[in-house]
């Protein structure tokens, strides 16, 4: 990611957007763990950092804020106090210098009269007001990266739109990167610069954020798109009943060999059943994990394609 770049990942329920998050974050609990790959932020590899630098890292320089602010934030301490906290520890404030930039970050965030509502407690905020004090938490400490796990979900459209906003204008004045986790296309599309779509725990799609709603490449992609309801009138009159993706989702502990897709795709072929697929490179920051892309297999695909049709006729 870059300097003041909004990167969305979107996916459906459970196909491992959040475990990502929580991996950046080395926050994934016991049993689970981290088994391969690499977690690079500014040329250091976060796999290898001890858990001392890690807690440095958290908050200065990577923060996070989750899907349900009620069960993120302590009930028995004001708010205030829950930011003041992580001021202490990182920024090593003192009391007074703590408070003081509690309500300067509640100021920014644009929670209204923020000297007295400073000292509230989370039951006493709407859903809303708790997600800004979220964030206002979050960027206290200045981080480079923000790592937003849905953060709109439990908030009705009107204060989902106002979040939405404030985390575009922040990035923008801050030149801030922000990772923004949802199963929700229309937010992607409103605020992303770049978006990936994860399906089964891999990424099968990146694309700016124009191409992959006028031209997307995977097939997952492509019916995610077509299942989203359109309320033109010129289309509720040629469709009867919605789009659908066949099939279901793979359990993660019985993945299909070859591309995860497959048994679902309308475009298998038996070269995609086997071997692991990699993300092919099909223009310029565009990729996707699908064997149609694969240039040395031009022919066969073409093949393929072609006894499909003589098929069908």
């Amino acid at each position: 990611m870059n300097e003041g770049e909004l990167l969305g990942l979107v996916g459906e329920s459970g196909c491992g957007k959040s475990i990502t998050a929580l991996s950046v974050m080395r926050l994934i609990a016991s049993p689970g763990k981290i088994v391969g790959g690499e977690i690079k932020f500014k040329g250091e590899e976060l796999l290898k950092a001890s858990d001392a630098r890690m807690r440095e890292i958290r908050g200065n320089d990577i923060a996070m804020i989750f899907q349900d602010p009620m069960t993120s934030l302590n009930p028995v301490y004001t708010v205030g106090e829950q930011i003041a906290e992580a001021l202490r520890l990182h920024r090593k404030l003192d009391k007074k210098q703590a408070w003081a930039a509690a309500t300067d970050a509640m100021h920014e965030v644009s929670i209204p009269d923020p000297s007295r509502r400073v000292n509230d407690y989370p039951h006493q905020l709407s859903g809303g007001m708790r997600q800004r004090v979220m964030i206002a938490m979050a960027l206290a400490c200045n981080p480079e990266l923000l790592i937003a796990d849905e953060p709109t979900t439990a908030l009705d459209v009107t204060i989902q739109a106002q979040i939405l906003d404030l985390l575009n204008n922040l990035r923008e004045t801050r030149k801030l990167a922000v990772l923004l986790i949802t199963h929700d296309l229309g937010v992607v599309a409103e605020v992303a610069d770049r978006v990936c779509v994860m399906y089964t725990g891999k990424i099968v799609e990146e694309s700016g954020i124009g191409d992959i709603f006028e031209k997307p490449k995977h097939p997952y992609t492509q019916g995610l798109l077509k299942s989203v309801p359109k309320l033109s009138s010129a289309h509720l009159e040629k469709v009867t009943r919605l789009q659908t993706i066949e099939g279901t989702v793979p359990s993660p502990t019985n993945l299909p060999d070859g591309c995860h897709f497959a048994p679902r795709c309308a475009f298998r072929m038996d070269i995609c059943t086997h071997g692991e697929i990699p993300l092919y490179e099909i223009e310029n920051d565009i990729k996707a994990r699908c064997v149609l892309y694969d240039e040395k297999r031009k022919f066969e695909i073409a093949r393929h394609k072609t006894l499909s049709a003589l098929s069908e006729n």
